[in-house]
């Protein structure tokens, strides 16, 4: 019976002893909540935008206000029909361009003149909202379009009728995204901004307050009754 005892003895020593001798498990690191960035013409639009229109239009009621709903970007490559790769680099500069998978477009028939076939690829498109949106427009209005060439204000003419937007874009080196010593070929798109205007007046109207750039109008605009 001693013998068992000091044997206990001696296993429960050296236990304790390892205890010691191992070091302390370190608490796990407490994680940061991650900081949310606001877009800035998303705090621009609530703080100067929609102020402005009210007094502009008389709006009774905040929600009557327009907004812009989302931007949709459309890239056509009409010599996909001869090498199917270009879709391929023009899909990819379109990604850098907007920080966002784009989707391919492809053919809905078969038309024989223009070597055409059902299904093949002959652009992309993508469609920006939230978040992205602002941080697009933002970027467009600051830095892409003073990088055009010869430019002297957007057209003030490209509106739909609802309130719709387009403006078309001739070479897409213009985007500080690209580099043009390594592209394949020079790319155009058009460029859609969505919003929830009942009329062209009001649209113009929304997107000059967030700093597009349009050609100075000759003809004054009548504010509608509400």
């Amino acid at each position: 019976m001693s013998e068992e005892k000091t044997k206990k003895a001696k296993k429960e020593a050296a236990k304790a002893a390892k205890e010691k001798e191992a070091p302390a498990a370190k608490a796990p690191k407490a994680s940061r909540p991650k900081e949310k960035v606001i877009a800035r013409l998303s705090t621009t639009y609530r703080q100067e935008v929609i102020p402005a229109l009210m007094k502009r239009f008389q709006y009774r009621n905040v929600m009557q206000v327009p907004r812009l709903e989302k931007i949709a970007i459309n890239m056509g490559v009409g010599q996909a029909t001869q090498d199917q790769k270009l879709v391929e680099v023009a899909a990819k500069d379109l990604e850098a361009i907007v920080g966002q998978k784009v989707v391919i477009t492809r053919a809905k028939k078969s038309i024989s003149n223009f070597k055409l076939r059902e299904k093949m690829p002959i652009g992309c498109r993508v469609t920006l909202r939230r978040a992205h949106m602002y941080e697009f427009l933002d970027r467009f209005i600051s830095v892409t379009v003073p990088r055009i060439r010869d430019f002297r204000g957007l057209s003030d003419t490209s509106f739909d009728g609802r309130g719709n937007y387009t403006v078309g874009i001739k070479e897409h080196t213009i985007f500080p995204e690209i580099d043009v010593d390594k592209i394949a070929r020079i790319f155009g798109m058009d460029i859609t901004f969505v919003t929830t205007a009942r009329t062209d007046e009001e649209a113009y109207e929304l997107l000059k307050a967030f700093g597009m750039p349009f050609v100075k109008r000759q003809e004054v605009l009548e504010t509608p009754k509400v």
